[in-house]
């Protein structure tokens, strides 16, 4: 087959990051509607949320085998295909269980999809590594705001059938597909592969893992709920929807900006600090005051949670010093983060269920976002580091 072009690469690479959040941040405008008209109670309907949050946790650490086994071109393919058919599953989603379990098969194919894109970068972009995780960062949130903000539209557009506005994001995924049969498929060898256990007796490993555990938490809680809570907080449901469009658009500049300054400066310990306290400055005004000045904390918001989860991608290249390393730290990071993530959503919405109000779940994201601030404050260089 021929070798694609750089720029050809780029954009498979784009288009497959752009179809990792969408079947995610697609349920938050609905969510409310989905549960009432299924009956399900809001601990129940998170898992929507929280599965493949935890799936992409679980099967993390079996992309580097199936990658072995099938190439790592030809894999990431395969997950692209799986992610478009349970998206189009969901126009049959009026049932919870089909809903339920696309959610899960959806979380598979990202799973697996998630931890071979970085492999990918790292084989067809050599010296250009922190560039392009500028774009899969970019890329990966462009899908999420387009999950959240577009899918209202297309719900509306379609009948104002909600399960046609779900399986609405099956198209740019098919698109992908198209694009990835061109890619040439690669054979790793065993050599390749990660090896070796990974670094839980390190314990800078687990302060990275526990701030990508926060962070990704905190945005699967807010891409679930956060909707839900300015609606309650007294606005109407087209100001909150306006709202949390906001807050992943604004994801947009961050997510490629922050890698940027954080290699242009040397300055990613700062920067993961402000975004973690700009993180609980907001979450406070939502928790405490969520019809004051909402654009500010919702612009706020986006920035801070979107900048400190790209800048968290690429902690495990500044922590750890080869190739090897960098790859047990992801895996660990990714394994452990996601699947501790993955109770937010789920924990949120039991405690709607419990207290009767979001207000009580969003001070416990509050406090979470302080214990990311103090993570990033401990994650300060080494000395000699």
């Amino acid at each position: 087959m021929k070798p694609l072009s750089r720029i050809a690469l780029l954009a498979a690479l784009l288009l497959a990051a752009i179809n990792l959040r969408p079947g995610i941040t697609s349920l938050a405008p609905l969510i409310e509607r989905i549960a009432e008209e299924l009956s399900l109670s809001r601990g129940l309907i998170s898992l929507t949320t929280a599965l493949p949050v935890l799936c992409m946790g679980l099967l993390a650490p079996l992309a580097p085998r199936l990658a072995l086994r099938f190439g790592l071109e030809r894999t990431i393919l395969v997950c692209l295909g799986l992610i478009a058919g349970a998206l189009a599953m969901r126009l049959a989603g009026h049932s919870s269980a089909i809903l339920i379990g696309s959610a899960a098969l959806v979380g598979m194919g990202i799973a697996v999809a998630g931890p071979l894109l970085s492999g990918f970068i790292k084989r067809h972009f050599v010296g250009h590594v922190g560039r392009i995780v500028g774009w899969y960062s970019l890329g990966m949130t462009i899908g999420g705001a387009g999950g959240a903000v577009l899918t209202l539209p297309a719900t509306q557009a379609l009948g104002d059938d909600w399960a046609f506005g779900l399986a609405f994001w099956a198209l740019p995924a098919l698109l992908a597909m198209i694009l990835w049969l061109r890619v040439p498929n690669v054979r790793e060898s065993a050599d390749e592969v990660m090896g070796g256990g990974l670094p839980w007796r390190e314990p800078r490993a687990w302060l990275v893992t526990g701030f990508f555990a926060i962070q990704a938490g905190l945005f699967y809680a807010l891409a679930t709920w956060l909707v839900a809570r300015y609606h309650e907080g007294g606005l109407s449901m087209l100001r909150s929807n306006a709202l949390f469009s906001t807050f992943m658009m604004v994801g947009l500049p961050s997510a490629y900006a922050l890698p940027w300054l954080a290699q242009r400066f040397d300055n990613r310990y700062q920067l993961l600090m402000i975004c973690g306290l700009s993180s609980t400055l907001c979450l406070g005004m939502i928790t405490f005051a969520p019809a004051f000045l909402p654009e500010l904390w919702a612009v706020l918001l986006g920035f801070g949670l979107s900048g400190s989860f790209a800048l968290s991608l690429v902690l495990p290249l500044y922590e750890a010093d080869t190739p090897l390393e960098v790859s047990r730290w992801t895996a660990m990071m990714l394994f452990a983060g996601y699947c501790l993530g993955s109770c937010a959503p789920v924990l949120a919405g039991l405690g709607r269920d419990l207290a009767g109000s979001y207000a009580l779940p969003f001070m416990v994201l509050t406090t979470l976002a302080l214990l990311m601030s103090v993570l990033a404050w401990r994650l300060r260089p080494r000395t000699g580091h």
